[in-house]
């Protein structure tokens, strides 16, 4: 068993947004220093308040694990003469690794023989390593935004005041800027504001609570979630579900107390997503509601501290929302005094980027993409769609959207919703800016799904073509958003048209803004898509790397299409005969180079083995193809297998550079068909096999 080590980084207030990302790659920072240094160690544990960052892990090892480490020295053409003896560059080596010439040994390595020398090194003291460590690693912890405080260089989310650093009883010494890591940490900063002593991180969970310090974010977003609830329930609601909220809010507080509040029932005229977006958005408020999901004129907040006076605070937060739902209200009304196409028209006006043009050029480029996509996808709903593409920005120059922005798209709806227009197209409005974030909601209805699809490929072309793209650090246009947006809406609902078409019919739209070749840009832009989906089918779906790489090698063009084979192809690398075949269609890859693509001529085939590939090939290719057209990729792997007797026996018996050029080329070509056949399901070259 070894000891715990705990680590607390006190701070300033950190912002709640930051907080969940910087534990989680505390977490990962320490369990990869300690594996990398044969430091033996239990799960990690991360929990934090908006001033102190936590770090717990158990069973964490005295010392590293010995090993035994392989040194590589001189050649053995330098090291030993003719006859066997060391030469100087020998004697040379061992003096420096402090060991007799008649200890080291020679070695065969893929570049030849070498002198190396086995050493066993004991591991050293796991406080020593942190202490040399932890300074570089509180320095590498991310926050969207650092910054340096007083004298000092070193940076961090907010100043640091305290640093805890324990390997069981024992303070791991180190300094981080002006502070020094010792066992004091500090309680609430208005209830509470006193040191207290670590000695361990179960005792001090329990003596922070004593100090007004709900230190377990899991505990205190329960805490919260009871409470709301409970003052919900005494005017007979019940809150209105956010795990978005609850979550900031467990971040914005370290001893949660909540508070009922209320306003004027006149506010209740004004739309719900209104009032909940300004009470969330701009007070961090929870809404409540009746049985029915209707809005009552409540709100349950969660202040940081237990006030003296609780109702003189509710009090306080009320005069607060009631002030921006009077500000609300004034432009609710002024908005309605003039309707969505007009307010269109001042779109000339509003610039969308200096490169990329007007709000309302780009409004006129995503309905002919819009268009392109009704065709495919829902002639139906054509008008709707053209009403719905005209319309969907114009709230963008409304006062209302000027003052609350994150409201683009649900004030369009409701303008248009009062104006009389048809209820797909009001949807549409709101729909087309679906999905706003990662797993978030997505366009029900087959107008704000074109919509959408237009709008960002818009975007993402348009960006592209002018050379406005993301970086490691910068995605200024949310490009990566917006490009798994585009992914999630057409494998979600399975829609079936050509992402390459579509960036074909988006270029021409762009050509008097681009400042980047047309064929450039669509190459970087279905890379980006590649790279998108591939990080999706890696990481969400849990698919290897090297299997992925294979199936989308074959195009993307159809990105739901892309998804069966990479389906398809992981389950059929499970088969005890997929390896021999995946070899013999990888030695046909690599003798073809680039291929000759040209017609077969089978009446030039003389050896019996080259005609029974072809006869094989002609049996299969036809099969293949409808099972691919259908999308049985698994049915299509299943069919090729036959290919893989013909394809040995093809190789045992024939010399496919033949010096007649004629014959050469020909067997080039039978055998560059059966490689595109294989690759309309995927490129076994990226398959890593044993």
């Amino acid at each position: 068993m070894g000891q715990e080590f705990y680590l607390e980084i006190g701070s300033e207030e950190i912002p709640a947004g930051y907080i969940s990302a910087a534990l989680e790659s505390m977490a990962q920072q320490m369990v990869r220093f300690l594996d990398d240094h044969r430091i033996a160690h239990g799960e990690p544990f991360t929990t934090g308040t908006p001033r102190r960052l936590c770090l717990w892990i158990p069973d964490v090892a005295e010392r590293q694990k010995p090993t035994v480490v392989e040194i590589i020295g001189p050649p053995k053409s330098v090291a030993f003469d003719a006859q066997g003896r060391p030469t100087k560059a020998a004697e040379g080596f061992a003096k420096n690794q402090g060991i007799d010439v008649s200890q080291l040994t020679v070695k065969a390595t893929p570049k030849g023989e070498y002198v190396t020398l086995m050493r066993e090194e004991a591991g050293g003291p796991t406080k020593d390593l942190l202490e040399r460590m932890l300074p570089d690693f509180v320095a590498h912890i991310p926050f969207p935004k650092s910054m340096r405080w007083a004298y000092l260089s070193v940076t961090f989310a907010r100043p640091v005041h305290w640093i805890v650093c324990l390997l069981g009883q024992e303070v791991v010494d180190f300094r981080y800027g002006n502070v020094r890591s010792g066992r004091l940490s500090f309680g609430h900063r208005f209830m509470s504001p006193q040191w207290i002593e670590v000695r361990n991180f179960s005792d001090h969970r329990e003596n922070l609570r004593r100090h007004k310090v709900i230190v377990d974010t899991a505990e205190r977003r329960r805490l919260i979630m009871e409470g709301i609830q409970e003052k919900a329930a005494s005017i007979g609601g019940r809150i209105l579900e956010d795990e978005d909220l609850l979550d900031e809010v467990a971040h914005l507080v370290e001893y949660p107390f909540p508070l009922l509040g209320s306003f004027e029932d006149k506010y209740l005229t004004l739309p719900p997503e209104l009032l909940i977006t300004v009470m969330k958005e701009h007070q961090r408020y929870f809404a409540v509601v009746d049985d029915a999901g209707n809005l009552k004129a409540h709100f349950v907040t969660v202040a940081n501290t237990v006030p003296r006076n609780p109702d003189l605070v509710a009090a306080g937060n009320a005069r607060v929302v009631r002030a921006r739902l009077e500000d609300a209200r004034f432009y609710y009304e002024e908005d309605q005094k003039v309707r969505l196409e007009d307010r269109a028209e001042a779109l000339k006006t509003v610039v969308f980027h200096a490169k990329l043009g007007t709000s309302w050029e780009k409004v006129e480029r995503f309905t002919q993409l819009a268009i392109w996509l009704c065709e495919r996808l829902c002639p139906q709903c054509m008008d709707n769609v053209r009403r719905a593409a005209l319309l969907c920005k114009a709230d963008l120059v409304s006062g209302m959207v000027g003052e609350f922005p994150e409201l683009q798209g649900v004030m369009g709806r409701a303008y248009a919703r009062l104006q009389g227009e048809p209820e797909p197209v009001a949807q549409a409005i709101y729909e087309h800016y679906l999905p706003i974030r990662a797993g978030g909601p997505l366009p029900e209805g087959p107008e704000g799904t074109v919509l959408s699809i237009a709008d960002k490929m818009d975007t993402i072309v348009g960006c592209f073509g002018v050379g406005l793209l993301p970086t490691g650090t910068a995605d200024p246009f949310a490009l990566r958003r917006q490009t798994l947006g585009i992914l999630r809406i057409i494998l979600e609902k399975q829609l079936r048209f050509s992402l390459e078409e579509l960036i074909d019919q988006a270029l021409p739209l762009l050509r008097s803004k681009m400042t980047e070749p047309a064929d450039t840009v669509k190459k970087g832009v279905l890379d980006f898509f590649r790279g998108r989906l591939h990080h999706h089918l890696v990481t969400q779906e849990g698919y290897a790397q090297d299997i992925v790489e294979a199936a989308l090698a074959s195009g993307i063009a159809y990105p739901a299409d892309a998804v069966l084979r990479v389906r398809a192809l992981a389950d059929f690398t499970r088969r005890d005969d997929f390896e021999a075949l995946a070899m013999a269609i990888k030695r046909v890859g690599n003798i073809i180079k680039e291929g000759e693509r040209h017609p077969v001529r089978p009446e030039a085939l003389a050896v019996p083995a080259e005609q029974g590939l072809c006869e094989a090939y002609d049996r299969v290719h036809m099969d293949v193809a409808d099972k691919v057209s259908r999308g049985d990729y698994a049915g299509a792997l299943e069919s090729l297998t036959a290919l893989k007797d013909p394809i040995d026996a093809f190789f045992d018996a024939v010399l496919v550079m033949d010096p007649d050029e004629a014959v050469r080329r020909n067997r080039l070509a039978l055998l560059t068909a059966v490689h595109e056949l294989f690759n309309r399901i995927a490129d076994f070259r990226k398959i890593q096999t044993g």
